[in-house]
């Protein structure tokens, strides 16, 4: 096999290991949809509803009752995050959420839920 063949080949696994590890699930992750993400706000007294989103963001508009740690300072404030309450994670489409729910599996949290199509997919009312 040529060198240039097996570099092409060795760069397209590396491209492919790359988007796995970023787009599959984070372990534990439970994908809500919207109907399902509000049965579960509704019947859940133990769990504390997250967006991940940016300070801004979320001032334009957020779920009620929606806690805001944005998933560029979620590491340092995992001490917020109780590891024992059920954790609902959404943020604008769904795939910070699974970034933050990836940290959070790394960190001993395992009752990790997330709203598929983040606000985005929300057809309530939005506080702003």
């Amino acid at each position: 096999m040529e060198t240039g063949t097996l570099i092409n080949i060795l760069f397209i696994l590396l491209v492919v290991w790359f988007a796995y590890t970023r787009l599959r699930p984070a372990p534990g992750l439970k994908t809500l949809r919207e109907e399902q993400f509000r049965n579960k706000m509704q019947s859940s007294k133990d769990s504390i509803l997250i967006d991940v989103r940016e300070t801004g963001e979320y001032r334009r508009g957020h779920i009620p009752g929606a806690k805001n740690i944005p998933l560029s300072q979620l590491q340092g404030r995992l001490g917020e995050i109780p590891q024992d309450k059920d954790l609902l994670l959404y943020c604008q489409s769904g795939m910070r959420s699974k970034n933050a729910a990836r940290i959070l599996g790394k960190n001993g949290y395992s009752k990790l839920f997330h709203l598929a199509g983040g606000i985005s997919a929300w057809r309530g009312k939005i506080t702003k």
